[in-house]
């Protein structure tokens, strides 16, 4: 293993040991679902930047798939709508994280009737090399860890996610993003690319890396202020804003005219008629705006229609439209 995940280890090794709070920082709330309560230990080792747990993608107790287990405290989600043993594996490769998250799982047992440890599988594994069968997981998820991986480690770890998933399966990811360029003392310095902060890419070098393992639909769910790097306290000479992303990557084919990606754009037709059809698989009813990728927006486009808006990237997307 190289230098720089050594010193990741290191890192998770120490926040297992004394969770330390103020190691990520995600805006979303604590999820609060009928019956599922977190124990306050989890949320205190919440080492994300979003959030992977979406009930659109869990539906029909799905076989899931979480690596880098943190606190436990997504595992507990992803459980919920589950509810089997086994029926959510989780791997780290931090001995005393996994220890810990076993630990919490103990005393979410006792405040969650429903719930036992069973449901969730921990295994120590790299995210490398994930000790899992390939085409056997419904919904794979991370949060927070693949930015902390050099170009050559992430495409590993972007197809060992995409070799396990069943076709049609679902990558959920939650990492920073950057578009600013950043030197390279940031780039190298270890520790800081292990607090999710020098490792991250601009978004459509994020992208470029899932439709490149074959992910032939990407979501784009979120986008959020995440950190600043400034000079008084990092080896920059200019302020760097750092965001985060939640990111859905679909193990479906790649068309023939390239990937789906969806970044938030929407189609509206304001003409005459009471819909337009674009004869490639796109109806546009009359003032109802139409979530589209951002291909099909690039077509509409073309058409140089002065009936047809199409908005920019919000990059928010849920769900429906077309492609």
């Amino acid at each position: 293993m190289s230098n720089y995940l050594d010193t990741t280890l290191d890192v998770y090794k120490e926040a297992a040991l004394t969770p330390d709070v103020g190691l990520c920082c995600t805006t979303n709330p604590i999820w609060e679902l009928p019956g599922l309560k977190i124990p306050k230990i989890m949320q205190e080792m919440n080492y994300g930047c979003g959030s992977t747990v979406h009930a659109r993608d869990l539906t029909n107790s799905p076989k899931m798939l979480y690596v880098g287990v943190g606190g436990g405290m997504e595992l507990l989600q992803f459980a919920y709508f589950n509810r089997k043993k086994h029926g959510v594996v989780g791997i780290d490769m931090v001995d005393e994280m996994l220890e810990a998250s076993h630990n919490n799982f103990k005393e979410a047992e006792a405040m969650n009737p429903w719930f036992k440890s069973e449901f969730v599988n921990l295994k120590k594994g790299n995210a490398l090399n994930l000790p899992v069968e390939d085409n056997s997981i419904d919904v794979a998820a991370q949060n927070c860890l693949f930015n902390i991986f050099k170009t050559d480690d992430l495409k590993k770890a972007i197809s060992e996610m995409y070799r396990v998933l069943k076709p049609h399966g679902r990558l959920v990811m939650s990492d920073p993003t950057c578009e600013q360029p950043m030197n390279d003392t940031l780039r190298n310095d270890e520790r800081l690319r292990a607090l999710c902060l020098s490792g991250s890419l601009p978004i459509v070098e994020y992208v470029k890396m899932l439709t490149d393992a074959g992910f032939g639909t990407i979501e784009i769910r979120a986008r959020k202020p995440y950190r600043i790097l400034d000079p008084k306290h990092y080896p920059t000479d200019e302020l760097i804003y750092i965001e985060s992303i939640e990111v859905a990557a679909i193990k479906d084919p790649i068309p023939a005219d390239g990937p789906c990606i969806f970044t938030g754009k929407a189609a509206i037709y304001f003409g005459d008629d009471d819909y337009f059809d674009d004869k490639a698989g796109h109806v546009l009813l009359k003032n109802q705006p139409l979530a589209i990728c951002d291909k099909t927006a690039n077509a509409l486009a073309s058409l140089n229609r002065d009936d047809i808006f199409i908005s920019e990237s919000t990059f928010h997307y849920d769900g429906g439209g077309c492609c």
